[in-house]
């Protein structure tokens, strides 16, 4: 039902009103009877233009003082905050409301009065800055993050949303283990060393590496700051070396041209992995790309009618890893015959985080891993190696890889054509 229906407009001293009876759902954050709400012009035209915008804002304020009547914590201080700035003001905490310039603070002082010159309490809780506020616990942040880092979620899948999700929920679990459920504002510096203490004694038993003990830092102390910033929190802690020296960063492998040929490749080899997954992978022998990037392929992606088969790998329903990560790669040799096989791409994995692990699985149990430290991605590097050897371009190499490069991109890069004629000459 519109309020705005039976508005009354009135002239006093020639300046326009509206004039209305102060609905009852209101009257118990309302103490008159009577609204005189003034439309600051003395054109009738003007005035209705203004009056149902002006009907709406007052509607408003009245809800948000509704909220604040019933609210607790930090929906009490967003009311106050609304409440504040259709007064005119920016809510501030009683600490600084104090430190106003004497001027404004009276000015303040005299809004918090009603029509009966009567302390209005929501008015005094959101001009004077004393509303209560909450105490933010760990997982209340966490909590509170989802919503304030809403934006990095954009694009992404699901799967990706729960795989961005999960290292920042285990690293607030294990800090309330260790530390426990504290307000972010009461956190300090020895409770992170704390935290580090744990992690290190772990890495002592050979449980984990640094490098894990460092992200779980580097996702708790990133959600506690970005949640902070946005709920106007003040926190005590320092992180100056927090951080755990991780030593020499192992690379993973790549196979040698030779293993991939004699064992990878070898008849029945592959016999025992599911289609899917076997074709994902031997897709990434003459590509290079990412085994996530080749299950997200779709039959729109997968090009093989025209005189240059190719895949052109883009964010289409998830997020790439980079911006530079969008590309065509053609399709040659064993990575062709595997894309044949599948030509509408790989609806078992399109959106499945076990690839890797399925994959990686099946090589070791069948012996398939050139070492203990080889892996599934190392067949990435190896079509990088093969292109070095070959002496592609560097420019190419990281365009065909999904890199970024140490200079500006000039130009549209190689043509498939060019592409074609250099993968072709190193394809397996």
């Amino acid at each position: 039902m519109s309020h705005s229906a039976t508005m009354q407009l009135t002239r006093r001293n020639h300046i326009l009103y509206i004039r209305k009876r102060v609905p009852r759902r209101y009257q118990s954050v309302e103490t008159r009877e009577f609204l005189w709400l003034s439309l600051h012009t003395d054109s009738e035209e003007e005035a209705k233009q203004k009056a149902p915008a002006v009907w709406r804002d007052m509607l408003e304020a009245w809800e948000t003082k509704l909220e604040g009547s019933t609210a607790e914590g930090e929906e009490r201080i967003k009311a106050a905050k609304n409440l504040a700035a259709r007064r005119g003001y920016r809510y501030m905490p009683a600490t600084e409301v104090a430190k106003l310039p004497l001027e404004e603070l009276l000015r303040r002082i005299e809004g918090i009065m009603n029509s009966r010159g009567h302390i209005d309490i929501q008015k005094a809780e959101a001009l004077l800055g004393v509303a209560d506020k909450p105490e933010l616990t760990v997982t209340d942040a966490m909590e509170r993050y989802w919503k304030v880092a809403k934006a990095k979620t954009i694009g992404k899948s699901e799967d990706q949303i729960r795989r961005w999700k999960n290292p920042r929920i285990k690293a607030v679990e294990n800090f309330v283990k260790v530390v426990g459920d504290m307000p972010i504002a009461d956190i300090l510096t020895a409770n992170l060393f704390d935290f580090r203490d744990w992690w290190i004694d772990r890495i002592a038993r050979g449980e984990v590496s640094a490098n894990s003990a460092n992200k779980d830092m580097i996702y708790l102390v990133a959600m506690i700051r970005e949640v902070a910033r946005a709920t106007d929190t003040t926190l005590r802690f320092s992180t100056d070396k927090l951080m755990l020296d991780e030593g020499k960063k192992n690379q993973r492998p790549a196979f040698s041209t030779e293993w991939i040929t004699d064992k990878l490749l070898a008849p029945g080899a592959l016999a025992g992995l599911n289609s899917e997954a076997r074709c994902i992978m031997l897709g990434m022998v003459n590509t290079g790309y990412r085994p996530s990037e080749g299950a997200m392929l779709t039959s729109s992606q997968i090009r093989l009618d025209g005189a240059i088969p190719y895949i052109q790998i883009e964010a289409v329903g998830r997020t790439l890893k980079s911006h530079n990560a969008e590309r065509k790669i053609p399709l040659t040799g064993i990575s062709l015959a595997a894309f044949r096989e599948f030509p509408a791409g790989f609806p078992r994995y399109a959106d499945n985080a076990g690839l890797s692990d399925t994959i990686n699985k099946f090589l070791r149990e069948n012996k398939l891993l050139e070492t203990d430290a080889h892996t599934l991605y190392g067949l990435r590097h190896s079509f990088e190696d093969r292109m070095l050897a070959a002496g592609v371009d560097e420019r190419i190499r990281r365009d065909l890889m999904g890199h970024s490069l140490d200079r500006e991109r000039y130009g549209k890069g190689a043509s498939l054509e060019h592409l074609q004629s250099l993968i072709e000459a190193l394809a397996l």
